[in-house]
């Protein structure tokens, strides 16, 4: 069974992206975001709010590590579990694709809007969403074995974009 595992950006689809994907291949879907949501009883704002960002990432890093050990074919990390040396280690000796979802300003804006359920940029989206870009993007794409646009494509154009680009579909 092929294994992909998405990284990228807020933003960027990955967790739309993955569920396209795993429907394509055929196989199980998680993205962590929700697995933490699920395993703690609170959103992600409720976290933050409780035990701030150290807490948060602490929670974030056991959820990615056991879920990254499952068989689970796609898997949605959050945009920064990938800041932990842990996560990046389990990365790189992953047999599954890496795949850096890579999208511009304008689109991942408009996909994040002001819903605030996204702790790092609800108060500036567009000033903190470029600083966590600039910090994060020279990590996704050493980790990464597969890189992809987002920019105005729909989930499904994406996943199959990437059933060629993971050599198994021809276009």
């Amino acid at each position: 069974m092929q294994r992909a595992i998405l990284i990228g950006p807020p933003g960027s689809g990955k967790s739309s992206i993955g569920k396209a994907l795993s429907r394509e291949l055929a196989t199980s879907f998680e993205d962590t975001d929700s697995l933490i949501v699920e395993e703690q009883g609170k959103s992600i704002p409720e976290i933050f709010t409780a035990v701030g960002e150290p807490g948060f990432r602490a929670i974030e890093k056991s959820v990615v590590l056991k879920t990254l050990n499952s068989n689970i074919g796609v898997i949605s990390l959050g945009g920064g579990s990938i800041l932990d040396a842990d996560v990046q280690d389990a990365l790189e000796k992953s047999t599954a694709k890496v795949i850096y979802l890579h999208v511009g300003l304008g689109n991942a804006l408009t996909r994040i809007g002001v819903k605030g359920d996204r702790p790092l940029v609800a108060e500036d989206p567009k000033s903190q969403w470029l600083k966590i870009v600039e910090e994060r993007e020279p990590i996704y794409r050493r980790l990464a074995k597969i890189e992809v646009h987002t920019d105005n494509k729909k989930p499904h154009e994406v996943a199959r974009e990437l059933l060629v680009l993971m050599g198994l579909n021809h276009a």
